[in-house]
């Protein structure tokens, strides 16, 4: 994910959110608060390491905690599940440099109940300086915080329902398209590894909006625990049943036909999209082209509306699109989207969703 993120509107008072920010650079700790309090965020608290985050949870009571995980006393990863049994329900979101190692612990982390991860600079010259950085550390606390702030809400505002699709004629799928973002990695690997052999009878493309490196420990990760082989898509290579691809952090996953009209994949460098590199549209919207109603998608949680444009597409050209409900995203943003959209099929729960594409991918056999 390289994703030029939009700054969003500064907080009302009454509405700020507690963030807790631990990370053991002073100049880092004086940075992102000072940032967060510029966009109307409360920072209740900064500390030097996990030991002190911990303890100053029953003083501030945060809604959100910024985790280094490089720390002295205690690191991020071993504060990670005190945290979240000394407070149940606190947004937890990982903050590293991004190397190989950190990328595998960040993954971790996000298994024992992070919600998400964020890459930063390596030196504090380059934290200073990136407004890239800036941007997306303010975006994902509001991103998170904004569900945290409807529930907790004594007043009621009402919300539109989703729209129901256009009924369609049942098409056995030719591919399984997944598209996800904050809490993506998690809901990902839980629909996959409920598959079972289902996984094998169509390749499998996945955007999930992660920066460079963690694509590639994501993709490892997968191969470990579902068995089957997933890997970062390459350009121009012919996508095959049973294998997972996952888009490169940064780049754009596509579909294309070469001039012998054979399916191949389309890996490029393409503006971003929805502020997103890589962004589920253009996957989508390739599949639209290409499959038509023989594509299968699945929008999973997520913040922003990715996703979208693209399920229009599909929905347009008679292809299935199940999307993840409310209740059991981290985010229902990118299926809340497509759900109101009326472009879903089935809004189904995290865990009803394997056993729908379990069926559909049935259909015809």
């Amino acid at each position: 994910m390289t994703p030029a993120f939009a700054p969003p509107r500064p907080l009302a008072p009454a509405n700020r959110i507690r963030v807790l920010v631990a990370d053991d650079s002073v100049v880092v700790r004086g940075l992102i608060a000072r940032w967060l309090q510029e966009s109307g965020i409360e920072v209740v608290a900064t500390v030097p390491n996990g030991r002190l985050a911990i303890a100053a949870l029953d003083r501030v009571a945060p809604d959100i905690v910024l985790l280094d995980l490089d720390m002295p006393e205690l690191d991020g990863i071993s504060a990670l599940p005190r945290l979240l049994e000394k407070q149940p329900g606190l947004a937890v979101i990982v903050v590293s440099t991004l190397t190989q190692r950190n990328a595998a612990i960040s993954l971790k982390c996000l298994s024992l109940g992070a919600l998400d991860y964020l890459p930063k600079p390596a030196t504090n010259r380059e934290v200073t300086t990136s407004l890239g950085f800036r941007q997306e550390l303010v975006a994902k606390v509001e991103g998170l915080a904004r569900p945290r702030r409807a529930a907790s809400s004594s007043e009621t505002e009402p919300r539109r329902p989703a729209a129901a699709p256009r009924p369609r004629a049942p098409v056995a799928p030719r591919c399984l398209l997944i598209g996800a973002s904050t809490g993506g990695p998690r809901a990902i690997a839980e629909v996959l590894a409920g598959l079972n052999g289902a996984l094998r009878q169509v390749p499998t493309l996945v955007v999930q909006h992660m920066p460079p490196i963690f694509t590639t420990v994501f993709a490892e990760h997968l191969q470990g625990q579902l068995g089957v082989p997933a890997r970062e898509a390459q350009d121009g290579e012919a996508p095959l049943a049973g294998q997972i691809y996952i888009a490169p952090g940064g780049r754009h996953l596509g579909l294309v036909r070469d001039k012998l009209h054979k399916v191949v994949l389309r890996v490029d460098d393409a503006p971003a999209v929805n502020f997103c590199r890589p962004a589920v549209d253009i996957l989508f919207r390739d599949a639209a082209a290409v499959f038509g109603a023989s594509a299968l998608a699945v929008v999973l949680t997520g913040m922003g509306s990715d996703g979208l444009a693209g399920a229009k597409a599909l929905a347009a050209a008679g292809a299935a699109v199940l999307a993840q409900d409310e209740a059991t995203s981290t985010v229902w943003g990118m299926p809340g989207h497509v759900a109101r959209g009326g472009f879903a099929e089935e809004i189904l729960p995290l865990e009803g969703i394997a056993a729908s594409i379990r069926q559909r991918l049935g259909a015809g056999r």
